[in-house]
């Protein structure tokens, strides 16, 4: 039985310049897999390949695979807007391949089983769950078993869509397979235009806050939505070990580690650096993590520097207590000051976001917000608009105020850089028209270009500012008069 991964072309946002790197969810469910028998696996990359969706149409064609999957975990590089391409190629593959079974998870669609399947005829099944679920699922259409208690998976069944049962998490994430990244054109990937060869990676899933707007919401089945709320991690050897692989296999030499909360557990991080010192491993790597996580690291960002760490990430999103509170943060505004402080007093440079456009938002809120932020002064500001994920609390809120439309989504605009939804007080053109102006404010200010510039930080971190600073243009008119990104 053949499966093909495709990943459709699509670019990427307007602050990152040229981005694309190996997709996480293909890697992880094509090594399980084929792990367990089913070695037919392929990936059709065509963002890394520069094809075109009917050459891409026809390249799927010819391969005529039994299963064609669709779908990603991480929001790194379009956010919504990549669930466009892959509806299209969906439709498209099923036209000219009738009897292939199209399978789509991962982001938005774990979510949103019933309703991707009423939508959707060309999609067969909703992995709503990990690599369990999907190898059940293939085994099962190997096999010709019956779809109706697959756990974690949604199917269409003549003409009905059955629900299997949840499916509970996996809890020890070290007995995955390395990713399956010999499927990719490894060659190809780059990252903010200038670092390459490049991957972004994921050694931890889930979260401990439940942030009220966050994207990851999305990921799980919507009957357990709290699922999101277990973080579970690799260890810090298995971690080194894919770095090793990427490394000595494929001449990496810059990653993200793209979850949102590698640095939950200091001692985890602090391990994962000794070893990678110890490996002298010479991959340099970002870290995305909550303000207070960063400041449970204190210690340790003189090893993490050592280690290669070169740009430390992490949300602002608001900035008084009471706003942290509402939006169920679990940071304070003393854990934002500090983070900064911290990281830069290491030589690391800060990336920070903003949110725009919660309900109470209105002018002067956004105002202070964006004023707090150019007062405490990271290197690299990052504006995203509050875009709502089905199971979000946030999403609660579009619904019950008639923000959005579930039936009539955009996903071309849904990108976090386009406004999608007005607030009590502001339209969406407000929103547009004020994200402007922080993004033009914080970027001209006086000083700060010579001061990254002539800093002590990674040459790949001034690249990074470079590659920001060319796309606030680009990221103005999608905010401001709609012009699409992806």
């Amino acid at each position: 039985m053949k499966i093909l991964f495709v990943m459709p072309k699509v670019g990427a946002w307007a602050t990152h310049g040229e981005h694309r790197a190996p997709n996480q969810l293909y890697a992880h469910w094509a090594s399980y897999v084929r792990e367990r028998g089913y070695d037919k696996v392929e990936v059709l990359d065509c963002r890394a390949l520069d094809i075109v969706m009917e050459e891409m149409v026809e390249k799927v064609k010819d391969k005529d695979p039994d299963i064609v999957v669709l779908g990603d975990m991480l929001h790194s590089y379009g956010g919504y807007a990549i669930v466009h391409y892959f509806l299209e190629s969906a439709k498209l593959i099923k036209k000219v391949l009738p009897k292939t079974k199209i399978v789509v998870g991962g982001l938005w669609f774990s979510a949103t089983p019933i309703e991707t399947l009423k939508k959707n005829p060309a999609i067969d099944f909703v992995v709503m769950a990990e690599e369990e679920a999907f190898f059940d699922l293939i085994e099962a259409i190997d096999k010709k078993k019956s779809f109706n208690n697959i756990a974690g998976v949604a199917s269409r069944v003549d003409g009905e869509i059955i629900m299997g049962p949840h499916r509970p998490l996996m809890q020890d994430l070290d007995k995955l397979p390395l990713p399956a990244y010999d499927l990719f054109p490894m060659d190809r990937y780059v990252g903010h235009t200038y670092w390459k060869p490049f991957v972004e990676v994921v050694s931890s899933r889930g979260c401990p806050s439940a942030c009220t707007f966050c994207y990851e919401w999305d990921q799980y089945d919507p009957r357990s939505p709290n699922d999101f709320l277990t973080w579970r991690a690799k260890s810090p050897e298995r971690v080194i070990e894919e770095l090793e692989l990427l490394h000595k296999k494929f001449g990496v030499k810059v990653i993200v580690l793209q979850e949102d909360n590698f640095n939950v557990d200091p001692k985890r991080v602090e391990i994962f650096c000794r070893l990678k010192l110890e490996k002298e491993n010479p991959i340099k790597w970002v870290s995305l993590g909550r303000a207070i996580d960063w400041v449970s690291c204190e210690s340790i960002l003189p090893l993490m520097k050592e280690s290669g760490l070169f740009i430390g990430v992490f949300g602002i999103e608001v900035t008084t207590p009471e706003e942290l509170k509402k939006i169920a943060k679990g940071i304070t505004i003393e854990d934002i000051i500090k983070t900064v402080d911290i990281l830069r007093r290491n030589n690391i440079a800060v990336v920070a976001d903003i949110m725009i456009g919660f309900d109470y938002d209105n002018e002067a809120i956004i105002k202070q917000r964006f004023e707090f932020t150019d007062e405490v002064d990271p290197d690299i500001l990052w504006i995203g608009y509050v875009t709502p994920a089905p199971n979000s609390p946030m999403w609660r809120i579009a619904l019950k105020n008639k923000w959005i439309d579930p039936d009539n989504i955009d996903f071309i605009h849904w990108d976090f850089l386009h406004p999608v939804m007005p607030t009590n007080y502001l339209s969406v053109q407000d929103l547009g028209r004020l994200g402007a102006w922080c993004m033009r404010e914080f970027y001209s200010k006086p000083g700060r270009i010579q001061r990254i510039m002539h800093s002590d930080f990674d040459q790949l971190a001034k690249l990074c500012f470079q590659d920001v600073m060319r796309g606030v243009s680009k990221w103005e008119a999608g905010a401001v008069k709609g012009e699409k990104h992806i």
